[in-house]
């Protein structure tokens, strides 16, 4: 089980960095640099979230898929937000 959430994470991981990739060509030095500090905190916040979710099932079987299907689940919102907050970003510079 904890497999198939590991390679759903990271398919979702792929997304998320084309995506950050691709809006990082059109954004201005200092907006990417901004953007750069939320990804770096926002990777904090995705470490210690499904770090906590994780340590609720107190190190048992459950531990390593919840932490994975944590990192998943998150990710693909992180995706979902970024393409709120910078799609219209993308949409211009065509």
């Amino acid at each position: 089980m904890e497999n198939c959430f590991d390679k759903a994470y990271k398919a979702a991981d792929v997304g998320l960095n084309q995506r950050y990739s691709q809006i990082s060509k059109v954004l201005q030095a200092d907006d990417l640099q901004r953007l750069k500090v939320a990804q770096r905190l926002w990777i904090q916040f995705r470490d210690a979230t499904c770090t906590a979710e994780s340590n609720l099932y107190n190190g048992g079987t459950a531990s390593g898929p919840a932490y994975s299907a944590c990192l998943e689940e998150l990710t693909r919102q992180r995706t979902t937000d970024l393409e709120t907050i910078y799609g219209w970003v993308i949409a211009n510079s065509k």
